[in-house]
C-alpha cells in the first residue's frame, strides 16, 4: 500500500476548500501506479487525490509512505487540467528533466522538488506541467514535465532552479528528454540527453 492508515478511499478525490488555507496558484492532482510488465502507463495509474492548498497537499502527503520505502512504482503530481501521460495536450510538445538518484536519498530530494513546483519557485507561469517519481529497484528517477521542449530560455532556467533547489552534487548529471522522442521510443528515461553546464 502506499498509505499508510487511515484508509485510502478517505482521501480519494478529497479537495481541501477549508477557510484560512493556503491558496495554491493552481490545483493538482496525486496520480499513482505499480510498475507493470506490459508498460500500459494509462492503465496502470489511478487518481488517489486532488488539492489547491498547502494544507490539502500535506494532508494527503502525510498518510502516504516515505519514497524510500516504497516498492517499484510511479508516483505522480500534476496539475488537474492535465494528465500525467506524453500524450496530453498540454505535455505533447514539452519535454521532462530527469535526475537520477539513489534510493536512500529520494525521500528528502522528491519532497524539495515537489515543494518548489507548488510553490512556484521555478517562475516560468504554467510552462510546468508537473512532477513524477519512478521508484525502481537500485535507484528512484526524479522528472520535471514541462510544456515547450523547444523554448531552450526557458527549459534551462527550469534546469538551473532544478539544481539549487534539490542542492544536487556535480557528480549527479541532469537529463533532458522531449516527449516527442519517449512517444517515437515508447521510453521515458532511455536515450536521454545529458545536459552540460
Amino acid at each position: 500500500m502506499i498509505y499508510e492508515t487511515p484508509p485510502l478511499s478517505r482521501y480519494i478525490m478529497a479537495v481541501a476548500t477549508n477557510k484560512g488555507t493556503h491558496p495554491l496558484e493552481h490545483e493538482y492532482t496525486v496520480w499513482f501506479g505499480w510498475k507493470n510488465k506490459n508498460n500500459d502507463f494509462k492503465t496502470a495509474m489511478d487518481k488517489i487525490g486532488t488539492f489547491k492548498s498547502v494544507e490539502g497537499f500535506w494532508e494527503i502527503y502525510s498518510w502516504m509512505k516515505r519514497p524510500h520505502d516504497l516498492k517499484p512504482c510511479d508516483i505522480s503530481i500534476f496539475r488537474s487540467d492535465i494528465q500525467p501521460f506524453w500524450e496530453d495536450e498540454a505535455n505533447k510538445n514539452g519535454g521532462t528533466w530527469i535526475v537520477r538518484i539513489k534510493r536512500n536519498y529520494v525521500s528528502r530530494t522528491w519532497e524539495h522538488m515537489v515543494l518548489a513546483m507548488l510553490g512556484e519557485q521555478f517562475m516560468v507561469g504554467p510552462e510546468i506541467c508537473g512532477a513524477r517519481l519512478s521508484v525502481r529497484h537500485n535507484e528512484a528517477i526524479l522528472s520535471l514535465w514541462n510544456k515547450n521542449a523547444q523554448d531552450q530560455k526557458t527549459c534551462y532556467r527550469i534546469r538551473d532552479t532544478l539544481k539549487r533547489v534539490l542542492q544536487l552534487p556535480d557528480f549527479i548529471k541532469l537529463e533532458y528528454k522531449a516527449h516527442a522522442e519517449s512517444m517515437r521510443d515508447r521510453s521515458s528515461y532511455q536515450y536521454t540527453h545529458v545536459i552540460n553546464d
